[in-house]
């Protein structure tokens, strides 16, 4: 009964989301920012089921700056069931590898990372993730969830004939599933590379629902040193705004402004699980934008105010919601 549960994309209170479902995709995703050089890495890693039931993979690394990124399909992917160990392989090499600890991609010479986390923050103990109560409600059209709030990073990057010495970057991970792939559209961000190490801005949004019904749906997490704040839309009151103008986000007691900072994106795939392939150039993400945060504390006064330019920013579209002729490429949320 738990297993035909979970794998509608539902995790009943106090369960593990990291565990997978069982979805036709799964994907696990990394986020190190070293904020000493100004460099930013992501890597990419989906488990995917295709119409037959058979897994494949996707695999990404992309680092900023230089505009470098590199994403392929492999030929199987698995996850162990705790969620621990996450490994893709491609004609008997393995291409990527994760544990809880530790995170290595290999994509050739010139696109290689290798690091260990310490240190960890993951996700304190709740009865639910950054969902809220919506991580129980089965079928929906897409699940998310920050696992690593911050961990401290040693380890080296090799990306278009660069090698770096990661020691003192910060990593951030989480984790999005669902039974159709990627939303119809949507938005995210994150962010370290604050004026404190303890600092941790992350959230997701977009078009979600079950079936046909839709509605717009967004996650806010802020994490400053022990307090970790969750706002979850429709669930509770959050103006979103997302457009040309950036992205804006304002709750009762946190507001997030972010902005390209004058970055070109990079230009991601995002699986079709079904179809075993990717849609190229679907997610459209700046991994340099400008964000800032403020959190109020007691009596609405500001209890940390903060800036970071080495933020990641994101808006995507599915074919399911191609726009038309002369329409922008990227959604836009109003105010509301």
């Amino acid at each position: 009964m738990l297993a035909r549960y979970r794998a509608t994309g539902a995790d009943p209170p106090f369960g593990d989301p990291r565990r997978p479902h069982g979805t036709a995709m799964e994907g696990w995703f990394w986020r190190i920012t070293h904020a000493q050089s100004g460099t930013v890495a992501i890597v990419l890693l989906g488990v995917n089921r295709d119409r037959t039931g058979a897994h494949w993979g996707t695999v990404g690394l992309a680092v900023h700056p230089g505009g470098f990124h590199r994403a392929i399909a492999t030929s199987d992917a698995h996850a162990s069931p705790s969620g621990d160990v996450v490994r893709a392989v491609d004609d008997g090499r393995t291409v990527c590898r994760a544990t809880p600890t530790s995170v290595a991609v290999d994509l050739g010479e010139d696109a290689r990372l290798e690091v260990r986390l310490d240190g960890r923050v993951p996700w304190p103990r709740r009865a639910f993730g950054a969902l809220g109560a919506a991580q129980a409600l089965p079928g929906l059209s897409q699940y998310w969830h920050p696992t690593l709030l911050g961990a401290r990073v040693t380890g080296t990057l090799q990306a278009a004939g660069r090698t770096l010495d990661l020691e003192g970057a910060t990593a951030y991970a989480e984790k999005n599933w669902g039974s159709n792939g990627f939303p119809e559209d949507w938005w995210w961000g994150q962010a370290h590379g604050f004026d404190r190490e303890d600092v941790c801005v992350a959230f997701a949004g977009g078009r979600a629902g079950v079936g046909r019904l839709r509605t717009t749906a967004t996650a806010l997490v802020v994490r400053v040193g022990d307090r970790l704040c969750t706002t979850v839309r429709p669930l509770q009151p959050l103006r979103v705004a997302v457009s040309d103008r950036g992205w804006h986000l304002r709750t009762r007691d946190v507001e997030v402004e972010g902005h390209a900072n004058g970055t070109a994106p990079h230009l991601l795939p995002v699986p079709l699980p079904r179809e075993r392939r990717h849609l190229d150039e679907a997610a459209a993400q700046h991994l340099a934008g400008h964000l800032r945060v403020a959190v109020k504390g007691r009596r609405g006064r500001t209890a940390y105010e903060g800036v970071s330019v080495l933020a990641g920013l994101e808006r995507g579209r599915t074919p399911r919601a191609t726009p038309p002729p002369g329409a922008p490429p990227a959604p836009a949320a109003r105010p509301r």
